[in-house]
């Protein structure tokens, strides 16, 4: 564990499972499977609920296959410690650059084609649905999460890792934006959705928050469904969705409205 990490890729994987302890034993990787690869100090939370509805049954179909790297098998000492205090001073701990590598490059080495590494941190980019169209369209990712108070500097560096944010506020650690993710990558996944025009027409996909949506009873505690959606033209339908989408996307998220039209 003290030797320098490797940056070769190799094609050594795992099969898919449910189950995180079956994650660790050396299957045979499923050939053309999306793969989401995760460093974290709880492999065990995972799947989780990417175990659960449509990413649930694609993971068990094959479309996707995940693999767990428990950080704590790298760590250094009797006590497996990963983390040291932060040079400088300061409250908190930080996850040890030595520790980090070597679990960075074992589990790169099963790695296959083109898997971005990302890290989850609230310094990175911000996680848009363009973001997760790209990543869906690669071989899969590997994912970084920190815990503490992140993760040494000069392994970011080393490495180029990406650093992505799912919003400007701070967790406990990265599982939870990793997870999320996963799950938005996954359903762009073909084969997943029932319907493959549910990715095209929801929020965010061509840069507008997605309409309102109604359902049975027609009349619900006096409230009635627009009589447009229910008209059967189909051209005023999509007028009014469009409107309605505009609208919305105008009133709450003005960021997006000035996107949108190119100010």
């Amino acid at each position: 564990m003290t030797d320098k990490p490797s940056k070769s890729i190799g094609r050594k994987s795992v099969q898919v499972s449910v189950k995180p302890q079956e994650l660790m034993t050396d299957k045979p990787q499923l050939a053309h499977a999306w793969t989401a690869q995760i460093i974290t100090l709880f492999p065990d939370a995972f799947p989780g609920l990417l175990g659960e509805s449509l990413t649930g049954k694609a993971l068990k179909d094959g479309i996707w296959q995940l693999h767990t790297t428990d950080l704590r098998r790298f760590g250094v000492g009797k006590h497996r410690n990963v983390d040291d205090t932060p040079s400088g001073g300061g409250a908190g701990m930080v996850l040890r650059a030595d520790v980090v590598a070597n679990a960075i490059g074992d589990t790169r080495r099963r790695a296959r084609g083109r898997m971005p590494l990302i890290y989850l941190s609230p310094r990175g980019v911000p996680f848009t649905q363009k973001i997760a169209q790209d990543l869906s369209e690669q071989d899969g990712v590997t994912l970084l999460c920190g815990r503490f108070e992140g993760v040494d500097e000069r392994v970011l560096e080393h490495y180029d890792i990406i650093e992505i944010s799912m919003g400007d506020y701070v967790l406990t650690g990265g599982e939870l934006p990793a997870m999320t993710l996963i799950d938005a990558c996954v359903r762009l996944l073909p084969g997943v959705l029932g319907n493959a025009d549910s990715a095209v027409e929801e929020s965010h996909s061509n840069g507008l928050l997605e309409h309102p949506q109604y359902t049975r009873p027609a009349d619900w505690e006096g409230l009635t469904i627009p009589s447009v959606l229910t008209s059967g033209d189909h051209g005023k339908v999509a007028k009014w969705r469009r409107d309605m989408s505009e609208k919305i996307t105008k009133d709450r998220r003005p960021d997006l409205w000035a996107k949108h039209r190119g100010d």
